[in-house]
């Protein structure tokens, strides 16, 4: 089946994300743009303009009503999801690398880089008090000397956020205290993604040690490992059936040398309790760096180092085939 292909972009995409309905698709790459896009025909909506540098990460509220974004330009800005105007503007002395709502989507979080001198900070802001966003004073920073965070997710409920480190480590982190509720390290290298399922149950890490892990999100237990021979940059879990989606690829400054058959640059998806591979989906010219479900399940879509989104609707066997199965 064709993929749709969205082309906004003119650098490599950084991060794709769903809003909890599913109609629309945000897109944000390496260069100051970010996209909207209606999913089901791939039509652009808007852009939310402002950035001045690379954009890291998205992310929309519970009702679409704000769209939430972290730029290499050390800014975290909120905007109006449906008028594209900037709410409110939070500078950071590093660039923000990682950002989300929490489930009520009052209150927002991110992550900054570890660089020039400055260490790596979680930031919560609570957006009914708008002094905070004023004064650019957060209720609470959590420091993370030892390994910055390179990506981070809220928990069930919005009590605690998951955070995956540059070692390979994942921490809860209390979003009432900030206190470290729990830490593992089951990764040997950089965690470069994480996804939570559909109920906020478990998530899924995608790191550059070759493999993503499915995690209990409440326990930090280690469930299974999906295995490639190559970094996984992305990892998302089907909201409907037992089934992982990983997008990765070796590193963007190996792949001149390589044909795009052997720099291997397909989605892969795997068996949830089996950890089998049945199926693979060609298409990038180059890495995959994002992929995301969509929330029905029928579809999933895939952002590129070429600074292409797909998005991919299942045959109708594959509904069929999970069915048998």
């Amino acid at each position: 089946q064709k993929p749709i292909l969205l082309q906004g972009h003119e650098r490599s995409i950084t991060q794709i994300k769903y809003n909890r309905e599913g109609d629309l698709l945000f897109t944000v790459a390496k260069d100051p743009i970010v996209n909207v896009w209606y999913s089901v025909n791939g039509e652009r909506l808007g852009t939310y303009n402002g950035h001045t540098g690379a954009v890291w990460c998205v992310d929309a509220d519970w009702d679409t009503r704000h769209v939430l974004t972290g730029s290499a330009d050390n800014s975290c800005r909120l905007w109006d999801c449906e008028t594209g105007k900037q709410l409110a503007l939070v500078k950071t002395s590093s660039a923000v690398r990682t950002c989300g709502f929490d489930f009520g989507g009052n209150i927002i979080m991110f992550s900054t880089d570890k660089q020039m001198g400055y260490q790596c900070f979680v930031s919560f802001f609570d957006l009914r008090d708008s002094s905070q966003i004023e004064n650019n004073e957060p209720y609470m920073k959590i420091p993370c000397s030892d390994s910055k965070i390179t990506s981070a997710v809220w928990g069930p409920l919005g009590e605690f956020i998951i955070a995956g480190h540059e070692n390979g480590e994942l921490n809860q982190f209390s979003a009432k205290s900030g206190e470290q509720l729990s830490n593992v390290k089951e990764h040997t290298k950089q965690i470069n993604d994480i996804q939570t399922s559909r109920d906020m149950t478990m998530f899924i890490t995608a790191s550059k040690d070759n493999t993503a892990k499915l995690f209990d999100c409440a326990t930090l237990d280690h469930l299974k490992t999906f295995r490639t021979e190559r970094p996984v940059n992305s990892a998302a879990l089907s909201p409907i059936f037992d089934h992982v989606v990983l997008g990765g690829g070796q590193e963007a400054m190996d792949v001149t040398t390589t044909s795009t058959r052997i720099g291997k640059f397909e989605a892969r998806f795997f068996h949830l309790a089996f950890e089998e591979e049945f199926g693979r989906v060609k298409g990038h010219f180059g890495p995959i760096n994002s992929v995301a479900f969509h929330p029905d399940g029928k579809s999933y879509s895939s952002g590129g180092e070429d600074g292409y989104v797909r998005i991919h609707y299942f045959d109708p066997q594959y509904f069929e085939f999970e069915f048998e199965a």
